[in-house]
């Protein structure tokens, strides 16, 4: 019998490999890592779509209503097959591992990034480029509005993190100042 880990593995290359034949991967990945995050935010979403007494198709008309005409058709259809397969509660490691696939396939690290601001193209990638200086690997930057940073930005690459936030800087200040008395 495979390991849980090697089924997750296995789901994240099928679905890379359709969205890969769709010529769709970089939207897919993206629109697959904002659904999993609302899946890990909501808990109602993640009930919802964990539920063995919902039936699947009520479980994908909750997918079609939410993503719709917003997202591809093949983020809609992967979700869907995804769910029908009993394997909504593993979304989340399943879209992590498609990232790495995807980022592999590019020669790239995923670095996730919270700022509590929508950042425009010439932040994104001076802040690539920083995270790249930092890591030796070429990023593929996926960043999500968090009011909770408040200011500044936390990435994480792997198992870095780097924490440029405002609270974190006033934590370090706060910890100055304790050593200085």
């Amino acid at each position: 019998m495979a390991t849980k880990e090697a089924l997750i593995q296995g789901y994240a290359r099928a679905l890379f490999a359709v969205a890969d034949a769709e010529g769709e991967v970089d939207r897919v990945e993206d629109e697959l890592f904002r659904f999993g995050k609302a899946v890990q935010a909501t808990p109602k979403l993640r009930e919802a779509l964990t539920d063995p007494r919902l039936p699947s198709d009520r479980k994908r008309s909750v997918v079609q209503d939410l993503l719709g005409a917003k997202s591809s058709r093949h983020t809609v259809s992967l979700l869907g097959f995804v769910i029908e397969q009993g394997r909504a509660k593993d979304l989340p490691r399943i879209i992590v591992a498609l990232e790495e696939v995807a980022a592999e396939r590019r020669r790239q690290a995923v670095g996730e990034v919270r700022t509590a601001v929508p950042l425009d193209a010439r932040r994104r990638e001076k802040l690539a480029a920083a995270l790249s200086a930092a890591t030796g690997k070429e990023i593929d930057l996926k960043v999500l509005v968090d009011p909770s940073v408040i200011g500044g930005v936390v990435a994480r690459v792997g198992d870095q993190v780097f924490d440029g936030t405002i609270r974190r800087k006033l934590e370090l200040a706060k910890e100055q100042l304790v050593k200085v008395r």
